[in-house]
C-alpha cells in the first residue's frame, strides 16, 4: 500500500547479522567515507572474502553517530553515473560497519578498540583541516577534540596492551586531501609522544611496528538526497534516513608500505585502487584539477545564483569561464603532459555534468579558504613564476572567495560554513568600505594563505577591481571588464 508504513533498516530485515571482526577503526563516518572507503571493504568482503568489520567514531562532538546506530549501521548507497560509455545505477545496502562510537560520550568504548585482536587498519577522513596540531592538548587523559591527539592515544592503548608486540602495529591510511597526508599524521602523532612524555619505547614501536599510508581519494558523493529523496525513498522497501548518493567513478591511489598488497586484496574487486610507489603525479592532477575545479568555479557560480555543480558548468559563461582557466591556467602550471592533463580534464568535465548526481555548492563551500589555498594557490604562484604576469581567471576567482566571505550578496545570505576564526577575521575584513583596503588585509592574511600573496606584483590591485566589479554588476559582465581593464 502507497501509505504503508515502512520498517527501519536493520540487519535482521536485511538479512546481515553475520558479525565480522573488527579490522577496521575509521575516524569519520560522513558521506565520503561511507560512499568510498565503506563503500570498498563491503565489496572486498563479500566479493573477496576479506571478512573486515569497521568500527566507525565520530570525529567532532557535534557528529550524529547514534543515527547509524538507530539502524543498525547499515545504510543504502546509490551509485549512479556514465563509465566508459555506459550507463551505471546500481544500490546496494552496505553491511561493513560494525558498530558507531561517540568518543565524547563514551569514552571508554572508545579506548577498547585498542584491544581488538585483529585490528589492523586506520582509515580517516576528517577535511584538510582534521591533520593538525593542537598544542592545548597537552593531557594524555581524554576526550581529546584533537584528531591526531586521538590517533596517538589509540596507539599507545594498543602498545601498553600487547606489550609492545610487534605483530599489533597498525597501517594508518587517511584520505584527507593533503599532501603526503599519512607522513603529516604520523609527525603529529610523535609531537603528542613527546608533548605527554611517553616513553621512547613507544616511539620506536610507531617507526618500527606500524605503517603509515600516503593516499589520494576521487569520487564525488554528494550524500543524502535532500531535494529529490522521495525518488530515492519509492526505491526502497524499508526507511532508511542514511542513505547516499555517489558518482559511478572510483579511485584510490595508495603509496605501498610493508607489502600492503597482501594485507588488502584491492586486485580481486573490479575497482581502480592503485598501490604505487609515489602517488605524487596522481594527485596532482586530481588536485589542481577536480578539486580545483570545483573551488575555481565556487563562488562566481555561488555569487551568479547557481546551487549546483551541473548547473554551473551547463551555465554557458561558467562552464567556459572553467574550462578556460583549466586548459590556459591550471594545466600549463602542472607539466609538459598536455594530451594527458587535456584527456584528465575533459573526463572531470564529464563527471561535472553527471545527470544523476546533485552536487550542491553549499557543500563545496565548507572550509573554502582551506580548500582554496590548498587547490588553488599553488597553481597561481605558479603560473606567475612561469609567465611573469597574473592569472586572470584564477584571480578572479580569488576576488570571488573574497566576496563570498562577507556573508551576503545582494540581499540573500550565502553559505558560509568555516571555522569562527576565518569567518570574523573577514567580517572585521569587510568593515572597510575601500575595496584597496579589503584587498590588502584579505591577501596579506597568511592564516589564511601560509604566504602574504601581496607580495605578488599587481594582485592587490587586480583583486580589488575585480571586486569593485563583482559589486557593480552581474558576474559575467564584471568578469568581462575585469578581463578588458587587465589585458
Amino acid at each position: 500500500m502507497e501509505n504503508q508504513i515502512k520498517q527501519k533498516l536493520n540487519r535482521e530485515l536485511n538479512d546481515a547479522q553475520e558479525k565480522l571482526p573488527i579490522k577496521i577503526v575509521q575516524f569519520g563516518g560522513g558521506n565520503f567515507m561511507r560512499g568510498f572507503t565503506d563503500y570498498i571493504i563491503d565489496k572486498l568482503n563479500k566479493e573477496a572474502g576479506f571478512n573486515a568489520g569497521i568500527v566507525n567514531v565520530q570525529p567532532t562532538a557535534g557528529g550524529s553517530v547514534h543515527k547509524l546506530e538507530e539502524q543498525d549501521n547499515l545504510y543504502t548507497l546509490f551509485s549512479r553515473g556514465i563509465k566508459k560509455g555506459e550507463v551505471i545505477d546500481t544500490r546496494q545496502v552496505i553491511s561493513a560497519i560494525q558498530k558507531s562510537i561517540n568518543p565524547y560520550t563514551d569514552y571508554d568504548d572508545f579506548l577498547a578498540l585498542a584491544k581488538e585482536e585483529e585490528l589492523e587498519f586506520i582509515f580517516s577522513n576528517t577535511t584538510e583541516t582534521g591533520i593538525a596540531y593542537d598544542g592545548s592538548e597537552d593531557n594524555y587523559a581524554g576526550p581529546h577534540k584533537n584528531f591526531p591527539a586521538k590517533v596517538a592515544v589509540l596507539l599507545y592503548e594498543r602498545f601498553k596492551h600487547f606489550n609492545g608486540a610487534a605483530d599489533k602495529g597498525l597501517r594508518i591510511i587517511p584520505c584527507e586531501l593533503i599532501e603526503d597526508n599519512a607522513f603529516a599524521l604520523k609527525e603529529i602523532i610523535l609531537k603528542y609522544a613527546l608533548l605527554w612524555g611517553l616513553e621512547i619505547e613507544f616511539v620506536q614501536w610507531i617507526e618500527q611496528c606500524n605503517y603509515f599510508h600516503n593516499t589520494l581519494v576521487d569520487r564525488i558523493v554528494p550524500g543524502y538526497p535532500k531535494d529529490d529523496a522521495e525518488t530515492y525513498e519509492d526505491q526502497l522497501d524499508y526507511e532508511d534516513r542514511m542513505m547516499v548518493i555517489s558518482e559511478a567513478f572510483l579511485l584510490w591511489v595508495i603509496q605501498d608500505a610493508g607489502n600492503l598488497r597482501e594485507r588488502i586484496p584491492f586486485d580481486q574487486i573490479n575497482e581502480q585502487i592503485l598501490v604505487v610507489d609515489d602517488i605524487q603525479p596522481y594527485r596532482l592532477r586530481k588536485v589542481r584539477i577536480l578539486n580545483g575545479g570545483h573551488s575555481l568555479m565556487l563562488a562566481p557560480a555561488i555569487l551568479s545564483g547557481k546551487e549546483t555543480v551541473k548547473d554551473s558548468i551547463d551555465d554557458s559563461f561558467l562552464g567556459k569561464f572553467l574550462s578556460e582557466t583549466i586548459f590556459n591556467e591550471v594545466n600549463p602550471a602542472l607539466g609538459p603532459d598536455e594530451n594527458e592533463l587535456k584527456d584528465f580534464a575533459e573526463e572531470v568535465f564529464d563527471r561535472f555534468r553527471n545527470p544523476f548526481i546533485k552536487h550542491h555548492l553549499s557543500s563545496i563551500a565548507l572550509y573554502f579558504v582551506s580548500k582554496f589555498k590548498v587547490r588553488i594557490i599553488p597553481g597561481l604562484l605558479k603560473y606567475v613564476e612561469i609567465n611573469h604576469k597574473l592569472p586572470l581567471n584564477l584571480t578572479f576567482s580569488l576576488a570571488g572567495l573574497i566576496r563570498f566571505y562577507q556573508g551576503s550578496f545582494r540581499e540573500k545570505a550565502l553559505p558560509l560554513n568555516d571555522e569562527e576564526t576565518i569567518i570574523s577575521r573577514f567580517k572585521e575584513i569587510w568593515t572597510n568600505k575601500d575595496y584597496e583596503k579589503v584587498a590588502e588585509l584579505a591577501l596579506s592574511e597568511t592564516n589564511f594563505w601560509d604566504t602574504d600573496l601581496t607580495q605578488v606584483e599587481g594582485l592587490k590591485s587586480a583583486v580589488a577591481k575585480a571586486l569593485w566589479e563583482i559589486d557593480h554588476h552581474d558576474i559575467e559582465t564584471a568578469y568581462q571588464n575585469f578581463v578588458k581593464f587587465n589585458s
